[in-house]
Protein backbone atom coordinates (compact mmCIF):
# COMPACT_ATOMS: atom_id res chain seq x y z
CA UNK A 1 0.00 0.00 0.00
CA UNK A 2 1.51 3.27 -1.15
CA UNK A 3 0.53 6.58 0.38
CA UNK A 4 0.41 8.10 -3.09
CA UNK A 5 0.50 6.93 -6.69
CA UNK A 6 1.30 9.67 -9.21
CA UNK A 7 0.43 8.89 -12.83
CA UNK A 8 2.53 10.88 -15.30
CA UNK A 9 6.22 11.77 -15.13
CA UNK A 10 6.22 15.33 -16.46
CA UNK A 11 6.80 18.48 -14.36
CA UNK A 12 3.39 18.28 -12.65
CA UNK A 13 3.72 14.63 -11.66
CA UNK A 14 7.32 14.80 -10.50
CA UNK A 15 6.57 17.95 -8.51
CA UNK A 16 3.79 16.16 -6.61
CA UNK A 17 5.96 13.08 -6.10
CA UNK A 18 9.01 14.97 -4.83
CA UNK A 19 7.12 17.19 -2.37
CA UNK A 20 5.21 14.19 -0.97
CA UNK A 21 8.26 11.93 -0.65
CA UNK A 22 10.35 14.58 1.06
CA UNK A 23 7.63 14.91 3.69
CA UNK A 24 7.73 11.19 4.43
CA UNK A 25 5.09 9.71 2.10
CA UNK A 26 5.67 6.42 0.29
CA UNK A 27 5.25 7.36 -3.40
CA UNK A 28 5.00 5.38 -6.63
CA UNK A 29 5.51 7.41 -9.84
CA UNK A 30 4.34 5.82 -13.10
CA UNK A 31 5.16 7.08 -16.61
CA UNK A 32 3.61 5.58 -19.74
CA UNK A 33 6.46 6.55 -22.07
CA UNK A 34 10.22 6.67 -21.92
CA UNK A 35 11.88 9.82 -20.58
CA UNK A 36 13.35 12.15 -21.55
CA UNK A 37 11.83 12.92 -24.95
CA UNK A 38 10.95 16.01 -26.95
CA UNK A 39 7.49 17.37 -26.16
CA UNK A 40 5.48 20.17 -27.73
CA UNK A 41 6.32 22.90 -25.24
CA UNK A 42 7.51 26.50 -25.26
CA UNK A 43 10.22 25.55 -22.72
CA UNK A 44 9.63 28.84 -20.89
CA UNK A 45 9.65 28.83 -17.08
CA UNK A 46 8.26 32.03 -15.60
CA UNK A 47 10.00 33.68 -12.67
CA UNK A 48 7.12 32.89 -10.32
CA UNK A 49 8.14 29.21 -10.30
CA UNK A 50 11.94 29.38 -10.38
CA UNK A 51 12.27 29.19 -6.60
CA UNK A 52 9.91 26.21 -6.54
CA UNK A 53 11.91 24.49 -9.29
CA UNK A 54 15.16 25.17 -7.45
CA UNK A 55 13.71 23.48 -4.38
CA UNK A 56 12.53 20.44 -6.34
CA UNK A 57 15.88 19.76 -8.04
CA UNK A 58 18.45 17.97 -5.91
CA UNK A 59 22.12 18.94 -5.75
CA UNK A 60 23.04 16.66 -8.67
CA UNK A 61 20.64 18.54 -10.96
CA UNK A 62 20.95 22.07 -9.59
CA UNK A 63 23.09 23.14 -12.54
CA UNK A 64 20.04 22.79 -14.79
CA UNK A 65 18.60 25.98 -13.35
CA UNK A 66 21.88 27.70 -12.62
CA UNK A 67 23.00 27.41 -16.26
CA UNK A 68 19.62 28.16 -17.85
CA UNK A 69 19.31 31.01 -20.35
CA UNK A 70 17.51 33.98 -18.79
CA UNK A 71 14.73 35.74 -20.69
CA UNK A 72 14.43 39.45 -19.77
CA UNK A 73 11.90 40.52 -22.41
CA UNK A 74 9.14 39.63 -24.84
CA UNK A 75 8.19 40.84 -28.30
CA UNK A 76 4.83 40.36 -30.02
CA UNK A 77 4.70 40.69 -33.82
CA UNK A 78 1.15 41.17 -35.07
CA UNK A 79 -0.39 43.09 -38.00
CA UNK A 80 2.89 44.79 -38.84
CA UNK A 81 3.27 46.09 -35.28
CA UNK A 82 5.83 45.11 -32.65
CA UNK A 83 4.80 45.19 -29.01
CA UNK A 84 7.67 44.97 -26.52
CA UNK A 85 7.71 44.47 -22.78
CA UNK A 86 10.20 43.62 -20.09
CA UNK A 87 9.92 40.41 -18.09
CA UNK A 88 10.78 41.25 -14.50
CA UNK A 89 11.94 39.19 -12.73
CA UNK A 90 13.55 37.37 -15.64
CA UNK A 91 12.17 34.03 -16.79
CA UNK A 92 14.29 30.99 -17.70
CA UNK A 93 14.49 28.89 -20.86
CA UNK A 94 14.98 25.16 -20.15
CA UNK A 95 14.70 22.39 -22.72
CA UNK A 96 12.10 19.78 -21.78
CA UNK A 97 14.62 17.00 -22.43
CA UNK A 98 16.76 18.43 -19.61
CA UNK A 99 13.90 19.53 -17.34
CA UNK A 100 12.07 16.19 -17.39
CA UNK A 101 15.30 14.23 -16.83
CA UNK A 102 16.38 16.48 -13.95
CA UNK A 103 13.04 16.26 -12.16
CA UNK A 104 12.76 12.49 -12.70
CA UNK A 105 16.27 11.94 -11.32
CA UNK A 106 15.53 14.20 -8.35
CA UNK A 107 12.37 12.20 -7.61
CA UNK A 108 14.33 8.95 -7.57
CA UNK A 109 16.97 10.60 -5.41
CA UNK A 110 14.49 11.44 -2.64
CA UNK A 111 13.05 7.93 -2.44
CA UNK A 112 10.25 7.94 -5.00
CA UNK A 113 9.75 4.52 -6.60
CA UNK A 114 9.73 5.60 -10.24
CA UNK A 115 8.86 3.34 -13.18
CA UNK A 116 8.71 4.09 -16.89
CA UNK A 117 6.86 2.39 -19.75
CA UNK A 118 3.96 1.47 -17.47
CA UNK A 119 0.45 2.16 -18.81
CA UNK A 120 -2.35 2.75 -16.30
CA UNK A 121 -5.47 1.05 -17.60
CA UNK A 122 -8.00 1.70 -14.86
CA UNK A 123 -8.39 3.17 -11.38
CA UNK A 124 -10.91 1.55 -9.03
CA UNK A 125 -12.18 2.54 -5.60
CA UNK A 126 -12.62 5.81 -3.78
CA UNK A 127 -9.75 5.60 -1.30
CA UNK A 128 -7.92 3.36 -0.98
CA UNK A 129 -7.56 3.04 -4.74
CA UNK A 130 -6.56 0.10 -6.87
CA UNK A 131 -4.55 1.08 -9.94
CA UNK A 132 -4.54 -1.51 -12.73
CA UNK A 133 -1.51 -1.21 -15.02
CA UNK A 134 0.35 -3.04 -17.76
CA UNK A 135 2.85 -4.23 -15.14
CA UNK A 136 0.38 -5.32 -12.46
CA UNK A 137 -1.95 -3.88 -9.84
CA UNK A 138 -1.02 -1.40 -7.11
CA UNK A 139 -2.85 0.12 -4.15
CA UNK A 140 -2.63 3.62 -2.76
CA UNK A 141 -4.35 5.80 -0.21
CA UNK A 142 -4.43 8.68 -2.73
CA UNK A 143 -3.89 9.18 -6.46
CA UNK A 144 -2.66 12.19 -8.43
CA UNK A 145 -3.50 12.29 -12.14
CA UNK A 146 -0.73 14.06 -14.09
CA UNK A 147 -1.36 12.31 -17.40
CA UNK A 148 -1.80 15.41 -19.56
CA UNK A 149 -4.50 16.30 -22.06
CA UNK A 150 -5.13 13.11 -24.03
CA UNK A 151 -4.98 10.32 -21.48
CA UNK A 152 -7.45 7.46 -21.49
CA UNK A 153 -8.05 8.45 -17.85
CA UNK A 154 -9.51 11.82 -18.97
CA UNK A 155 -12.09 10.70 -21.48
CA UNK A 156 -14.49 13.49 -20.63
CA UNK A 157 -11.84 16.15 -21.32
CA UNK A 158 -13.08 18.34 -24.13
CA UNK A 159 -14.29 21.79 -24.97
CA UNK A 160 -17.39 21.58 -22.80
CA UNK A 161 -19.45 20.20 -25.66
CA UNK A 162 -18.91 23.21 -27.92
CA UNK A 163 -17.97 22.59 -31.51
CA UNK A 164 -15.11 24.69 -32.82
CA UNK A 165 -11.91 24.83 -34.81
CA UNK A 166 -9.39 22.07 -34.35
CA UNK A 167 -6.08 23.34 -32.98
CA UNK A 168 -2.76 21.50 -33.08
CA UNK A 169 0.64 22.10 -31.50
CA UNK A 170 3.99 21.90 -33.33
CA UNK A 171 7.57 22.25 -32.11
CA UNK A 172 11.16 22.01 -33.33
CA UNK A 173 14.68 23.08 -32.39
CA UNK A 174 16.78 25.05 -34.89
CA UNK A 175 20.28 26.49 -35.12
CA UNK A 176 20.36 30.28 -35.31
CA UNK A 177 23.40 32.52 -35.12
CA UNK A 178 23.17 34.83 -32.08
CA UNK A 179 19.39 34.66 -31.42
CA UNK A 180 17.93 37.59 -29.44
CA UNK A 181 17.51 36.91 -25.74
CA UNK A 182 13.74 37.33 -25.73
CA UNK A 183 10.60 35.30 -26.23
CA UNK A 184 9.14 36.36 -29.58
CA UNK A 185 5.51 35.70 -30.48
CA UNK A 186 4.44 35.88 -34.12
CA UNK A 187 0.66 36.10 -34.61
CA UNK A 188 -1.03 35.35 -37.92
CA UNK A 189 -4.58 34.55 -39.01
CA UNK A 190 -5.26 31.12 -37.53
CA UNK A 191 -2.59 30.91 -34.85
CA UNK A 192 0.79 31.99 -33.57
CA UNK A 193 4.37 30.78 -33.16
CA UNK A 194 6.73 31.46 -30.27
CA UNK A 195 10.52 31.51 -30.64
CA UNK A 196 13.12 31.76 -27.89
CA UNK A 197 16.76 30.75 -27.34
CA UNK A 198 17.36 27.47 -25.51
CA UNK A 199 20.34 25.28 -24.70
CA UNK A 200 20.42 21.51 -24.51
CA UNK A 201 22.57 19.45 -22.19
CA UNK A 202 26.11 20.73 -21.75
CA UNK A 203 26.18 22.76 -24.96
CA UNK A 204 27.01 26.44 -24.70
CA UNK A 205 24.05 28.79 -25.05
CA UNK A 206 23.59 31.10 -27.99
CA UNK A 207 23.05 28.93 -31.05
CA UNK A 208 19.76 27.06 -30.58
CA UNK A 209 16.15 28.25 -30.63
CA UNK A 210 12.88 26.53 -29.85
CA UNK A 211 10.01 27.28 -32.24
CA UNK A 212 6.64 26.22 -30.86
CA UNK A 213 3.31 26.97 -32.54
CA UNK A 214 -0.39 26.62 -31.96
CA UNK A 215 -2.35 26.70 -35.21
CA UNK A 216 -5.72 25.76 -36.62
CA UNK A 217 -5.49 22.45 -38.45
CA UNK A 218 -7.12 23.95 -41.53
CA UNK A 219 -4.42 26.64 -41.70
CA UNK A 220 -1.25 24.54 -41.33
CA UNK A 221 -0.29 20.98 -40.44
CA UNK A 222 3.52 21.21 -40.39
CA UNK A 223 6.03 23.50 -38.74
CA UNK A 224 7.44 24.45 -42.14
CA UNK A 225 3.99 25.69 -43.18
CA UNK A 226 3.67 27.67 -39.96
CA UNK A 227 7.01 29.44 -40.48
CA UNK A 228 5.76 30.69 -43.85
CA UNK A 229 2.60 32.29 -42.44
CA UNK A 230 4.28 35.40 -41.01
CA UNK A 231 6.60 37.47 -43.20
CA UNK A 232 8.93 38.53 -40.38
CA UNK A 233 9.13 34.98 -39.04
CA UNK A 234 9.64 33.58 -42.52
CA UNK A 235 12.61 35.87 -43.09
CA UNK A 236 14.12 34.92 -39.75
CA UNK A 237 13.55 31.19 -40.23
CA UNK A 238 15.15 31.22 -43.69
CA UNK A 239 18.55 31.29 -41.92
CA UNK A 240 17.79 28.36 -39.59
CA UNK A 241 19.09 24.81 -39.72
CA UNK A 242 17.04 22.02 -38.07
CA UNK A 243 18.49 20.45 -34.91
CA UNK A 244 15.62 18.07 -34.11
CA UNK A 245 12.79 16.32 -35.84
CA UNK A 246 9.58 18.38 -35.48
CA UNK A 247 6.99 16.98 -33.08
CA UNK A 248 3.26 17.63 -33.11
CA UNK A 249 0.28 17.01 -30.88
CA UNK A 250 -3.45 17.56 -31.10
CA UNK A 251 -6.16 18.37 -30.85
CA UNK A 252 -5.57 21.10 -28.28
CA UNK A 253 -8.73 21.32 -26.21
CA UNK A 254 -9.70 24.16 -23.91
CA UNK A 255 -12.14 23.58 -21.08
CA UNK A 256 -13.04 24.79 -17.62
CA UNK A 257 -10.38 23.71 -15.08
CA UNK A 258 -11.25 20.45 -13.34
CA UNK A 259 -8.83 19.98 -10.42
CA UNK A 260 -10.42 16.75 -9.14
CA UNK A 261 -12.59 13.88 -10.31
CA UNK A 262 -13.90 10.93 -8.29
CA UNK A 263 -11.58 11.71 -5.38
CA UNK A 264 -8.48 11.87 -7.62
CA UNK A 265 -6.45 15.09 -7.71
CA UNK A 266 -5.65 16.41 -11.20
CA UNK A 267 -2.55 18.47 -11.86
CA UNK A 268 -0.92 20.09 -14.88
CA UNK A 269 -2.69 19.68 -18.20
CA UNK A 270 -4.87 16.92 -16.76
CA UNK A 271 -6.63 19.65 -14.76
CA UNK A 272 -6.74 22.26 -17.53
CA UNK A 273 -4.85 23.40 -20.62
CA UNK A 274 -3.58 26.98 -20.57
CA UNK A 275 -3.09 29.02 -23.74
CA UNK A 276 0.54 28.34 -24.69
CA UNK A 277 1.40 31.92 -25.69
CA UNK A 278 1.34 33.10 -22.07
CA UNK A 279 4.33 30.87 -21.35
CA UNK A 280 3.04 29.65 -18.01
CA UNK A 281 2.33 25.98 -18.75
CA UNK A 282 5.43 24.60 -17.00
CA UNK A 283 4.95 27.00 -14.11
CA UNK A 284 1.33 25.92 -13.61
CA UNK A 285 2.36 22.27 -13.83
CA UNK A 286 4.99 22.66 -11.11
CA UNK A 287 2.74 24.75 -8.88
CA UNK A 288 -0.31 22.51 -9.19
CA UNK A 289 1.75 19.39 -8.45
CA UNK A 290 3.29 20.94 -5.36
CA UNK A 291 -0.11 22.27 -4.24
CA UNK A 292 -1.69 18.82 -4.54
CA UNK A 293 1.07 17.32 -2.41
CA UNK A 294 0.74 20.03 0.23
CA UNK A 295 -3.01 19.48 0.51
CA UNK A 296 -2.54 15.70 0.86
CA UNK A 297 0.06 15.88 3.63
CA UNK A 298 -2.44 16.30 6.54
CA UNK A 299 -4.29 13.24 5.20
CA UNK A 300 -1.10 11.17 5.08
CA UNK A 301 -0.36 12.17 8.68
CA UNK A 302 -3.85 11.34 9.93
CA UNK A 303 -4.95 14.94 10.45
CA UNK A 304 -7.80 14.86 7.90
CA UNK A 305 -9.63 12.47 5.62
CA UNK A 306 -9.12 12.20 1.87
CA UNK A 307 -12.35 14.02 1.06
CA UNK A 308 -11.19 17.06 3.02
CA UNK A 309 -7.77 17.01 1.31
CA UNK A 310 -9.35 16.87 -2.15
CA UNK A 311 -11.80 19.66 -1.29
CA UNK A 312 -8.97 21.86 0.00
CA UNK A 313 -6.95 21.30 -3.17
CA UNK A 314 -9.88 22.09 -5.47
CA UNK A 315 -10.64 25.30 -3.60
CA UNK A 316 -7.04 26.51 -3.61
CA UNK A 317 -6.59 25.58 -7.28
CA UNK A 318 -9.62 27.64 -8.32
CA UNK A 319 -8.55 30.55 -6.12
CA UNK A 320 -4.80 30.60 -6.85
CA UNK A 321 -4.30 29.07 -10.31
CA UNK A 322 -7.56 29.33 -12.28
CA UNK A 323 -7.33 33.13 -12.78
CA UNK A 324 -4.35 32.53 -15.11
CA UNK A 325 -6.58 30.52 -17.47
CA UNK A 326 -9.27 33.18 -17.47
CA UNK A 327 -6.85 36.02 -18.21
CA UNK A 328 -4.96 34.14 -20.93
CA UNK A 329 -8.20 33.14 -22.64
CA UNK A 330 -9.35 36.77 -22.82
CA UNK A 331 -6.01 37.94 -24.22
CA UNK A 332 -5.91 35.16 -26.83
CA UNK A 333 -9.43 36.04 -28.01
CA UNK A 334 -8.43 39.69 -28.24
CA UNK A 335 -5.30 38.98 -30.32
CA UNK A 336 -7.20 36.66 -32.65
CA UNK A 337 -10.06 39.09 -33.33
CA UNK A 338 -10.62 40.14 -36.94
CA UNK A 339 -7.93 42.63 -37.92
CA UNK A 340 -10.24 45.65 -38.05
CA UNK A 341 -11.46 45.02 -34.50
CA UNK A 342 -8.06 44.44 -32.91
CA UNK A 343 -6.34 47.40 -34.62
CA UNK A 344 -7.32 50.03 -31.99
CA UNK A 345 -6.35 47.68 -29.16
CA UNK A 346 -2.94 47.04 -30.70
CA UNK A 347 -2.41 50.77 -31.26
CA UNK A 348 -3.10 51.40 -27.58
CA UNK A 349 -0.75 48.62 -26.43
CA UNK A 350 2.01 49.71 -28.83
CA UNK A 351 1.94 53.24 -27.43
CA UNK A 352 1.41 52.32 -23.77
CA UNK A 353 4.24 49.97 -22.63
CA UNK A 354 3.02 50.00 -19.03
CA UNK A 355 -0.35 48.66 -20.15
CA UNK A 356 1.33 45.90 -22.17
CA UNK A 357 3.38 44.86 -19.15
CA UNK A 358 0.27 44.88 -16.95
CA UNK A 359 -1.45 42.64 -19.47
CA UNK A 360 1.44 40.17 -19.32
CA UNK A 361 1.39 40.19 -15.51
CA UNK A 362 -2.30 39.25 -15.56
CA UNK A 363 -1.23 35.84 -16.86
CA UNK A 364 1.05 35.14 -13.90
Amino acid sequence: MYDLIVIGGGPAGTSAAIVSARRGARVLLLERGCLPRHKVCGEFVSAESLDLLAGLLDSRNAGLLRNAIRIPGARIFVDGRTLQTQIRPEAASIARLDLDAGLWNSAEGCGVEARQQVTVQRICGAGPFQVNTSSGDYEARAVVNATGRWSNLNRESGNNGKAGAKWIGLKGHFAEAAPPVSVDLYFFDGGYCGVQPVSLGAEKSGGRVNACAMVRADVASTLAQVLALHLVLQARASQWQPLSNPVSVGPLLFRTPQPEADGILRVGDAAAFVDPFVGDGISLALRSGALAAECLLPFFRGGSDLREAVRRYAERYIRELAPVFQASSRIRRMLLLPRALRAPVLFLLENTPALTRQLVMRTR
